[in-house]
């Protein structure tokens, strides 16, 4: 008789640890170390019609795809969507963010990209509010929608071009809000990408754009930053996925350009891209 008390007491035991081997088969990807993902931004394609963008991806073996207005139209019947949906998912592609978007004050205008990315599936939300105020009903949609929304930067003279506006967002929101960094725009407002990414935190970094820039002057001493091949430009690449690595962020690092010359025939920038990162990753 004495069997019996020891059998429930490891009864016991068992019924505990259960929960905790759930929860750890199902821990988020970052904490497992899964590595960054390789997808493409459509706005490099924005020559292009839905149906090219998809033979695009899939010539180039990029499954991540971050879509424009010009490919998905939010505001589209539901039965187009669901077409370009079914398209999708036939090529084996994966829409899964959409943007850059403005947002307004309204909030049910607000209202259909939330509406648009639950009808696709998607996580997250790439956003540019011109104006602070929209932010309470952005955050009340993100409560409602249960989906993450990610502050996407330009250059210094933008709303979010300084890292430090952009985390005074971050630390009086919901942590849903995050950031879309782009690694381009944000090197060539004169920051680290590396330092920025680490300041905003791994968890709170949704998104990036993987992009590279260059300065170059003009006759009237003018400085302007343009597109140049991803790793020939200022971007502090080597400390950045260093970061990555280091704090095993599992996010998609999505291909853009803001060339027009790259754009007319992305070919050669994306298949140059798609090189440069596997080597960074490996490293």
């Amino acid at each position: 008789m004495r069997s019996r008390p020891l059998f429930v007491a490891l009864f016991a035991l068992v019924c505990a640890a259960l929960p905790l081997a759930h929860a750890a088969s199902n821990a988020p990807k970052s904490k497992e170390g899964g590595g960054p993902k390789l997808g493409i931004q459509t706005w490099t394609c924005r020559n292009m019609n839905f149906d090219q963008v998809v033979d695009f991806a899939v010539k180039h073996g990029i499954t991540q795809l971050e879509l424009i207005k010009a490919h998905m139209d939010p505001t589209a019947p539901k039965e187009e969507t669901l077409r370009k949906k079914a398209i999708l998912a036939q090529k084996g592609l994966v829409a899964y963010s959409f943007g850059v978007n403005q947002t307004s004050m309204d909030k049910e205008q607000n209202r259909q990209l939330f509406e648009f990315a639950k009808l696709m599936g998607m996580k997250v939300i790439i956003v540019e509010p011109k104006n602070m105020a929209e932010w309470d009903n952005l955050e009340a949609l993100v409560k409602e929608y249960d989906l993450k929304l990610a502050i996407h930067n330009h250059n210094l003279d933008t709303t979010y071009g300084n890292p430090a506006t952009v985390k005074k967002i971050l630390a009086s929101r919901d942590r849903r809000i995050g950031v879309c960094l782009d690694i381009g725009w944000v090197t060539a407002a004169g920051f680290d990408a590396a330092q920025v990414f680490r300041d905003y935190g791994a968890d709170r970094v949704y998104d990036m754009h993987f992009k590279d820039k260059v300065t170059e002057t003009d006759a009237k001493g003018k400085a302007t930053p343009v597109d140049t091949e991803i790793g020939k430009g200022k971007a502090n690449y080597a400390g950045l996925f260093a970061e990555i690595k280091k704090s095993r962020w599992s996010g998609v690092m999505a291909i853009e350009t803001d060339s027009k010359a790259f754009a007319e025939d992305p070919n050669r920038l994306v298949a140059e891209a798609k090189a440069f990162f596997a080597k960074q990753v490996k490293q």
